[in-house]
């Protein structure tokens, strides 16, 4: 009978608190409605309201179970839903030559943000989220790497927050720079394509300049999604064939399954939904929601992890690093774009 009780109990704080997770979500998405609030998005508005909630209510522990059931299992069939976002047939047929250009972004993204951070000896870890983030597609790659790097919950939503308000102050300044640059409209694309960190920061800079150059940014961001893929197996290579500051063996990795899934949902939705199995625009409409839904209430669990006592000492650093890191990125390719 105890043992039948605990069951019904587990079961019934696993449900209640992914419910948790989940109103945090809807008001994330309500509060995104709000002006200034809609440039950063419904999963930065959900995280920044678990974590000011943590700060002030303290963590919700009778929800504990269903909370980590978000952040871990939710966040990773999220990734793998994500994958229907990458269209690969079109980023081999017209997007090789920006995939190159994409390399070099994520490339230069990661090796400059950890070079700063050593120098300004910041959290080393907090540092490689956020160069992936904005070297590859933001929240997405930072959500998708943390368990690949064993990141900590506290620094994986930290960088995730740090990560689109980031994004969103330079595609509005990217936005405003518009009128002012000689370069044409589609070399404009490119650049924030290549640059920016979220697929929603690139839509947000490049729809002013027109349809053309917001296809060429779109697909130039693509590119970097589909990047994360092999970004993730050099990371599993170097996480197996390193020591930890310890001297911890890292040796036993995980192989995050979720990965194949992200790779499958990219090849169906790519070749195999709306070619093979006919689709409206209302059902991708309803998937991408129940995606970015599901995404957001996976970054309320994280949020919930964050204590902002430690956030100044862990974050100052790594963010400053970022910040040079995304001005160098954006010249970089500002002289790739006007070529």
């Amino acid at each position: 009978m105890s043992t039948l009780t605990k069951g019904s109990n587990y079961w019934r704080k696993l449900l209640l608190g992914i419910g948790f997770t989940f109103i945090f979500a809807l008001f994330g998405y309500l509060l995104s409605l709000v002006p200034g609030f809609n440039r950063v998005g419904p999963l930065a508005s959900a995280i920044m309201l678990a974590i000011t909630y943590r700060q002030i209510a303290g963590y919700p522990e009778f929800f504990r179970i269903g909370i980590e059931f978000s952040s871990k299992y939710l966040l990773r069939f999220a990734i793998i839903l994500y994958g229907l976002k990458l269209n690969m047939d079109v980023i081999f047929q017209d997007g090789l030559g920006l995939l190159l250009k994409g390399t070099i972004t994520i490339i230069f993204a990661i090796l400059v943000t950890i070079y700063l951070a050593k120098l300004f000896k910041g959290n080393a870890q907090i540092a490689l989220l956020l160069g992936v983030g904005t070297g590859v597609c933001g929240a997405a790659a930072i959500a998708a790497i943390a368990p690949i790097v064993k990141a900590k919950d506290e620094d994986t939503a930290i960088s995730i927050g740090i990560i689109a308000l980031v994004g969103t102050v330079f595609s509005i300044i990217y936005a405003l720079l518009l009128p002012l640059l000689p370069i044409s409209d589609v070399q404009y694309g490119i650049w924030s394509g290549l640059s920016l960190h979220e697929l929603a920061h690139v839509a947000l800079a490049a729809e002013p300049a027109g349809e053309e150059a917001l296809a060429i940014a779109l697909l130039a961001k693509l590119g970097r999604v589909f990047l994360l893929v092999p970004l993730c197996f050099v990371l599993i290579f170097w996480v197996k064939n390193r020591k930890s500051v310890d001297g911890t063996d890292n040796t036993k990795v995980k192989f995050p399954m979720f990965l194949l899934g992200f790779i499958a949902m990219s090849l169906f939705g790519s070749y195999v939904l709306g070619d093979l199995v006919p689709v409206t625009d209302n059902v991708m409409g309803v998937i991408s929601f129940a995606t970015t839904f599901i995404l957001t209430s996976a970054m309320v669990g994280l949020g919930l992890n964050v204590s902002l006592k430690d956030v100044k000492n862990k974050a100052m650093r790594p963010l400053f690093a970022m910040l040079i890191a995304s001005v160098l990125v954006s010249i970089l390719m500002y002289s790739i774009a006007g070529i």
